[in-house]
């Protein structure tokens, strides 16, 4: 009873700074891990040579799947005040008017739900996602080249990977409360 009374208050708008700038500060310190580990995996007869420092996709793929899990973590009329909020920051961050962020994050969306088609696994789409994005295709061995489809032993092991870029919700409301 008492924790719920000791949470701290915060607004949408902090909430949505808190967010961006966690998410921004956990692809920053990771992706260079990330990028050792999709060139160093044994799924790939040849390195794909990603570079540290070669985030921006990775980065949007991360941004347009937790912004999928709002709706999840919060009632409807929340969620999509906070969307509101976090589509106008980021599209400051990416120098894009709010309406070109949101048809951005909207194609992202789009080639999550194709390539995932008929799943509904939202990390095991972002897996997908990165695979494709980072044209890791032509780097596997010829079976899965000729297919032109991810290689599941690499996609299951992504699928770890990814699971640590998802904001954790939980640990979040058992600190705060929203006003």
């Amino acid at each position: 009873m008492f924790g719920t009374i000791l949470r701290k208050k915060v607004s949408n708008d902090k909430l949505a700074n808190v967010f961006i700038n966690s998410l921004f500060s956990t692809i920053d310190a990771g992706f260079p891990v990330v990028a050792e580990f999709i060139n160093d995996d044994p799924a790939f007869v040849k390195s794909p040579c990603i570079r540290p420092n070669d985030s921006y996709e990775f980065a949007f793929i991360v941004i347009v799947g937790n912004i999928s899990f709002l709706e999840s973590a919060f009632d409807p009329e929340q969620a999509d005040s906070i969307e509101s909020i976090v589509y106008e920051k980021l599209a400051k961050v990416y120098e894009l008017s709010v309406p070109e962020f949101k048809s951005l994050v909207k194609d992202y969306r789009s080639l999550l739900s194709r390539l995932n088609h008929p799943s509904k696994n939202m990390i095991y789409g972002m897996s997908k996602v990165i695979f494709d994005k980072y044209t890791l295709y032509n780097f596997q061995d010829e079976y899965f080249k000729r297919m032109q489809a991810p290689n599941p032993l690499f996609l299951k092991r992504m699928d770890e990977v990814v699971e640590n870029f998802i904001w954790d919700w939980d640990s979040f409301f058992k600190k705060y409360r929203l006003d």
